[in-house]
């Protein structure tokens, strides 16, 4: 079971915790040691108090996760990459066990404003990273092995930075949009309801009996899949009904089937029923770059869904979760309402309520293509509508 530490808590990740964001010059007043190496911590670098809960909110805010102020794997997972500079160790390929990290990020950001790297700036070292750095290696004289040593990081120390301004992925992406047209015929869309398996979720009771978190989310999926066929689409769901894969696994999928978008369904809980409404999540963060499509079409499937079921607008917002990060296609993921709270359970328990919400997902997806072309003000375009438009 992963132990989440809180204020008052006493662990050696608090004063590892502690340290980075020390390092990182987010810690001020703290008189302990941030060089490198192996350590001896004070029994008082161990205490999680309320001074360092702020700062981690902050760094948090800032990589992208949720500002829970607590050190959980994930927040531990961003401060170890956090802690990597370029230089700090030589990056390499590795398939399957790929090196992560803010160092990672600067190689990616430097060769994308040299020209070389035109994808997501994700601290990830995969193959678009290894063949830009080759590219890079054989256009300006050094052995082209994809590694990034100390020749590679001195020439593009002394290179510096060619260009600033604009992004290549948002370039990409939104070129990609334009070039695919308004027409939804063909387009590639993986639907992704979480859980599965052995995994049922929240138990709800709706006017119909009882229903498992799992059967809303296959039910809702189901019903976007048959609309998307309708209007000419490709899609398949990211796993079987009996199987719950790994993070890792749905988007190994959805990169192998070349698709154009992802869409991911969840539901939220809340210890008291006062949390409700729907939000939406696209990969982006104030450390790194961002997916400018995933977050457009977030923002009108958030506006959609608000205008057609009444739910609160709880917003769209910029995440590094796992799905988001690995997919190589812009990725929304939904968070549909909260099964804690009496009127989202109404809502999504209720058939014509989820007719609604997968609506409102075909229509977002419709108005992204459609680009300046998208006149209809939110909430009245009609499925009907949308498919004499696809068929004339």
């Amino acid at each position: 079971m992963t132990v989440i530490l809180r204020v008052g808590d006493r662990s050696p990740r608090v004063a590892e915790t502690r340290t980075v964001l020390a390092r990182l010059g987010l810690l001020q007043g703290w008189d302990g040691e941030v060089s490198g190496g192996s350590q001896q911590f004070d029994a008082e670098d161990t205490l999680f108090d309320a001074d360092l809960a702020e700062v981690l909110k902050a760094f948090q805010q800032n990589r992208g996760i949720i500002p829970t102020g607590e050190i959980d794997e994930v927040t531990l997972r961003e401060l170890r990459h956090a802690s990597y500079k370029l230089g700090a160790r030589v990056l390499t390929y590795q398939p399957g066990n790929e090196l992560i990290g803010d160092d990672v990020a600067q190689l990616q950001s430097q060769l994308q404003e040299l020209g070389f790297y035109a994808h997501r700036i994700d601290g990830h070292f995969g193959q678009y990273t290894y063949a830009a750095v080759s590219t890079y290696q054989l256009n300006y004289g050094l052995q082209d092995d994809g590694v990034c040593g100390p020749d590679t990081i001195r020439a593009l120390g002394l290179l510096g930075r060619r260009i600033t301004g604009g992004s290549p992925l948002a370039i990409r992406e939104r070129e990609s949009v334009r070039k695919a047209g308004p027409k939804l015929a063909g387009k590639r869309v993986v639907i992704d309801p979480a859980l599965g398996g052995s995994s049922r979720g929240q138990i709800v009771r709706g006017r119909f009996g009882e229903i498992t978190e799992e059967e809303i989310l296959w039910d809702l999926a189901t019903r976007i899949e048959g609309r998307m066929i309708a209007a000419g689409m490709e899609t398949i769901i990211s796993r079987p009904r009996m199987d719950n894969p790994a993070h890792e696994d749905r988007a190994d999928i959805a990169n192998a089937f070349g698709a154009d978008l992802m869409i991911c369904l969840q539901c939220d809980s809340y210890p008291n029923e006062k949390a409700s409404g729907v939000a939406t999540f696209y990969f982006g963060s104030e450390h790194g770059s961002r997916s400018l499509t995933g977050e457009t079409l977030s923002g009108f499937i958030q506006r959609e869904i608000v205008a057609r079921t009444n739910m609160v607008n709880c917003g769209n917002h910029g995440r590094t979760w796992e799905l988001l990060r690995l997919t190589q296609m812009p990725t929304v993921e939904l968070v549909a309402g909260y099964l804690t709270n009496p009127h989202d359970v109404e809502v999504l328990t209720d058939p014509a309520s989820r007719d609604k919400i997968a609506e409102a997902i075909v229509v977002a997806v419709k108005r992204l293509y459609l680009l300046d072309q998208d006149d209809q003000p939110t909430g009245t375009y009609k499925f009907s509508e949308l498919l004499r438009a696809e068929r004339s």
